[in-house]
């Protein structure tokens, strides 16, 4: 008799506990993400969402428990430690270089995950490869005709975009989206989440988003946060149907 196999979890936190002064955000959280999910964090304002990314990514250090990558305790690792190990996110305000093509600023994120000596703006046209796959990257999401526009002449859904693209050049293992469609339109969103599930496939996806059509419609699983817990994870529809996650946010 076949026995089934076991789930597949890329990242663990255990016990995770986080205070400020004397304020718990949470205490004793446990969270797991399976690997080739796209996995939705949703909650009330001030339940520790965008906090729960800055520790998984290294931004905040937390005051108990552990962040495990693949099994391996990378609690204590530093945000470089963490990008190198393949956690890498997108924040909900852009962090762009505003000065720097698109073309640019995807060549240095590939020379970072690649270890290439930091190239100075002028030397970028000399690497060959990095462009090759550069572009294609572009290509893939849609840029490839804003390649040598200034990042600051784009329209704010592509720049959302870019942000995308640089996180998905340093190939992670764990992709991080900080409210993805924050500033953007229905329509915006909606295409940027297509472009995410369908074109980053094969890379674990965990977001936050407030925007449920969103999050019901891309979506594999879904975790609730709300008084400094996880009350609730399991399918959309699943969430939906849960009378606690009505209660605490979706309402009626």
């Amino acid at each position: 008799m076949n026995m089934p196999l076991a789930p597949d979890f890329v990242l663990k936190t255990r016990n995770l506990s986080m205070a400020f002064g004397g304020v718990k955000v949470f205490n004793n959280l446990d969270f797991e993400l399976m690997r080739g999910d796209c996995h939705a964090i949703i909650g009330p304002n001030g339940a520790g969402k965008t906090t729960f990314v800055a520790i998984i990514t290294g931004l905040l250090s937390p005051t108990g428990g552990e962040v495990l990558l693949d099994g391996q305790d990378v609690t204590r690792y530093s945000v470089k430690q963490r990008v190198a190990e393949g956690i890498v996110r997108t924040f909900q305000i852009n962090t762009l270089f505003d000065s720097l093509t698109p073309m640019e600023s995807v060549v240095i994120a590939i020379c970072q995950r690649d270890k290439v000596a930091k190239p100075t703006f002028r030397a970028v046209k000399h690497l060959h490869s990095q462009i090759d796959e550069a572009y294609a990257l572009l290509e893939k999401f849609g840029l490839a005709d804003d390649a040598i526009v200034a990042t600051q002449l784009l329209p704010y859904g592509k720049q959302r975009v870019l942000e995308v693209v640089l996180a998905y050049a340093l190939r992670p293992r764990v992709l991080l989206l900080d409210e993805p469609a924050a500033g953007l339109s229905t329509s915006q969103g909606r295409a940027l989440f297509e472009q995410v599930v369908t074109l980053a496939q094969g890379t674990t996806v965990l977001f936050i988003e407030h925007d449920m059509n969103l999050v019901f419609s891309y979506a594999t699983r879904v975790s609730v946060f709300a008084g400094g817990t996880v009350i609730a994870n399991g399918t959309p529809d699943e969430i939906r149907a849960h009378a606690g996650v009505r209660d605490a946010y979706l309402g009626t």
